[in-house]
C-alpha cells in the first residue's frame, strides 16, 4: 500500500505586517466596506478621525436670480435640513474642509452611496468617476504653485534670504563651533539639526507653509507638498527630496490634494476640498455673477462640474511653466559648466514630473467616462407612431453642452502631458550629456598625462644619467637661481602648449555664461520696468 510523503510543515507561521494605521485610520481587514451616513459613526466601531471647522459656501442660481451663503459646520446642517426654494434651478455645495458632521449631513440627506463616502475620507485614491442610481462620484488631485513663507512657529534657527536662493544660519560661524564643542547633545543631535533646518522650508510631515502662486491676496495656509502626498510614510526621503529640489531654491513649492466631486440628479453639485476651494471658488463666483455667461445661463449642474474640473486644470499650468523655467536654466549649466552635483537636481525634478503627470495624465480618461456617458432611448409604439423615450440608467445625464466643453479641457490635460514627457526626456538627456561629457574631460586629462610622461621620460633620463659624478660641470658653478631662470621658460611653454585646448574652453565657457547672465539680467530689468509702468 502507497501512502503520500508528509511534506508540509509549519504552514502556521505568523509574518509581520506593515502598519497602515497612519495612513487608513480605523481600518480594519475584513471590514464591511464603505461609510454609511444613516449609521452612527458609519457603521464603524469608531467614529472617522475626521473633524474641523469647514469654510463652506453654498450658491443657489438661475437665469434671474443668483443667492450665496456662507457656513460653518453647524449652519449648514441647519440649512439643507430646509426645503429648497422653487426658485433655484441649480445648487453649488462647495466645501473646504474635511470633517465628518458635514460628510454625514450631506449624505443623509443627498443619499450618497456609502462607497463614495468611504473614498471620500480617504485621501488616497486614483483619479476615477463612479455612477451610482441617482449620483455620479468623481475624485482627482489638484496640484497648484505655491510661494513659500517661513514658519514663525519654527524654532529651527534658520532664515531664508531675500531672493529666496540660499539658506543661512542665524548662529554664527565661532558660535556654531562653540555649541558644538560645550553641547553634550551635539553628536547625537548633529542629523535633527539639519532636519531642523530644512523644516523651514519643506514644513514637516510633507507640509509647507506658503500662499497660492499669482494671487497676492491669497491667504497663506499649511499645504501639503507633491512629494508628502505621495511619498509614502517615510518622512526622512520626503524632507530630502524637498530640499534638493530645484523650486524649493527659488521659494517654490508644488502642493497636492485630493479633489471630490458628487454630481446628483436633482441639478446640485457637491465640492470638497482640503483646503484649495477659494482658488477655485472665487473666479467660478465672478462668472456666476455675471448674467451672461454660459455658465449662468445653462443652469446645469454638469456645466458647474466642468468648471471645477477646468479650473482645477488652470492650476496646474503655472506649475508646468514653473519646471519649465527651472530646466532651462539647469540646461545652461549643463552646457556650460557640467557637473556630478546636476544630476542630483536632474533627478528630483524628472520624480516630480513623473508624480505630476501621474496626477494630470488620469484626469483625461475622467472627462472621456463623462463624456461617453450618455442616456439610454427607449423606442415605443404609441398609436402607430415612433415615440422617444430618454431614460438613464445612472439617473442623471452630462448636458451636450458639457461634454462639449469637457473637450476642451482634455485639451489642456494632452498639451500638458506631453510637456511635461518632454520634460522628462531632457532631464534624462542632459544627465546623459552630463557623464558623458565628464568621460571626455577624464579621457583628455588621461591624454594630457601621456603626453607629458612621453616629453618628461627622456629627460628624466637624461637628468638620471648626467647627475652621475662629473669632475668639471659648468651647471653647479651657479646657484639654485639659474636653475628656476631655465626652468620656469620651459615649464611655461610646455603648459600653454599642452594646455591650450583646455584653457580655450575655459575662455568660450566664461564668455557664454557672461553673456547669458547679461541676457538674463536686461530681460528682469525690462520686465521690472513693464511692471513699474503698468
Amino acid at each position: 500500500m502507497l501512502r503520500r510523503r508528509q511534506t508540509r510543515a509549519n504552514t502556521g507561521l505568523t509574518f509581520r505586517t506593515v502598519d497602515v494605521a497612519p495612513s487608513r485610520p480605523n481600518w480594519h481587514p475584513g471590514q464591511e466596506p464603505g461609510l454609511d451616513p444613516s449609521k452612527p459613526n458609519g457603521g464603524r466601531p469608531q467614529t472617522p478621525n475626521l473633524h474641523e471647522e469647514c469654510q463652506i459656501t453654498v450658491v443657489d442660481f438661475s437665469e434671474d436670480n443668483i443667492d450665496v451663503h456662507d457656513f460653518d459646520n453647524a449652519g449648514l446642517i441647519s440649512f439643507i435640513a430646509m426645503p429648497q426654494e422653487s426658485w433655484i434651478k441649480c445648487r453649488w455645495i462647495n466645501v473646504n474642509g474635511l470633517s465628518w458632521d458635514v460628510i454625514q449631513a450631506l449624505g443623509q440627506q443627498k443619499k450618497l452611496h456609502r462607497l463614495a463616502i468611504e473614498d471620500l475620507t480617504n485621501t488616497d485614491n486614483r483619479t476615477k468617476a463612479d455612477w451610482y442610481t441617482d449620483h455620479t462620484y468623481m475624485v482627482m488631485t489638484l496640484q497648484k504653485l505655491v510661494h513659500l513663507h517661513d514658519d514663525d512657529d519654527s524654532d529651527s534657527g534658520y532664515e531664508v534670504d531675500s531672493l529666496g536662493d540660499t539658506w543661512k544660519s542665524k548662529r554664527g560661524r565661532f558660535s556654531k563651533a562653540f555649541h558644538r564643542m560645550f553641547s553634550k547633545s551635539a553628536p547625537k543631535n548633529k542629523y535633527d539639526d539639519g532636519q531642523r533646518r530644512d523644516s523651514t522650508a519643506t514644513g514637516t510631515n510633507g507640509f509647507v507653509t506658503g500662499h497660492t502662486d499669482g494671487i497676492s491676496t491669497a491667504p497663506t495656509k499649511k499645504l501639503r507638498t507633491l512629494q508628502g502626498y505621495h511619498g509614502g510614510v517615510n518622512q526622512e526621503r520626503v524632507e530630502y527630496m524637498e530640499k534638493q529640489s530645484p523650486l524649493t531654491k527659488r521659494g517654490w513649492a508644488v502642493s497636492a490634494e485630493q479633489v471630490s466631486i458628487f454630481l446628483t440628479a436633482d441639478n446640485t453639485v457637491i465640492s470638497f476640498f482640503q483646503s484649495s476651494a477659494d482658488d477655485i471658488e472665487l473666479p467660478i463666483l465672478h462668472r456666476l455673477a455675471t448674467p451672461d455667461t454660459i455658465l449662468r445661463r445653462s443652469c446645469d449642474a454638469s456645466m458647474m462640474v466642468q468648471a471645477v474640473i477646468d479650473a482645477i486644470i488652470d492650476l496646474a499650468i503655472p506649475v508646468t511653466t514653473a519646471y519649465q523655467d527651472v530646466l532651462g536654466d539647469l540646461e545652461l549649466d549643463v552646457l556650460t559648466e557640467p557637473s556630478i552635483k546636476h544630476t542630483t537636481a536632474l533627478y528630483v525634478v524628472t520624480s516630480e514630473i513623473a508624480m505630476m503627470r501621474n496626477f494630470i495624465n488620469p484626469i483625461a480618461s475622467l472627462i472621456n467616462a463623462l463624456r461617453d456617458h450618455k442616456s439610454a432611448a427607449i423606442m415605443t409604439d404609441v398609436g402607430g407612431r415612433g415615440h422617444t423615450t430618454t431614460t438613464s440608467s445612472a439617473g442623471l445625464k452630462i448636458s451636450p453642452m458639457a461634454q462639449t466643453y469637457l473637450g476642451d479641457v482634455e485639451d489642456h490635460i494632452l498639451l500638458m502631458t506631453e510637456s511635461l514627457d518632454q520634460m522628462r526626456r531632457s532631464c534624462d538627456n542632459m544627465i546623459d550629456l552630463i557623464f558623458n561629457t565628464i568621460s571626455a574631460y577624464q579621457n583628455e586629462s588621461m591624454k594630457q598625462l601621456t603626453v607629458v610622461t612621453i616629453i618628461f621620460l627622456p629627460m628624466s633620463f637624461l637628468t638620471g644619467y648626467f647627475g652621475m659624478n662629473f669632475v668639471d660641470f659648468w651647471g653647479i658653478q651657479h646657484s639654485d637661481v639659474f636653475f628656476w631662470k631655465i626652468a620656469i621658460p620651459v615649464a611655461s611653454v610646455v603648459i600653454l602648449f599642452l594646455m591650450r585646448d583646455m584653457l580655450k574652453w575655459w575662455f568660450i565657457k566664461v564668455m557664454q555664461r557672461r553673456g547669458i547672465s547679461q541676457s538674463r539680467k536686461g530681460r528682469l530689468n525690462k520686465e521690472a520696468r513693464a511692471r513699474r509702468d503698468q
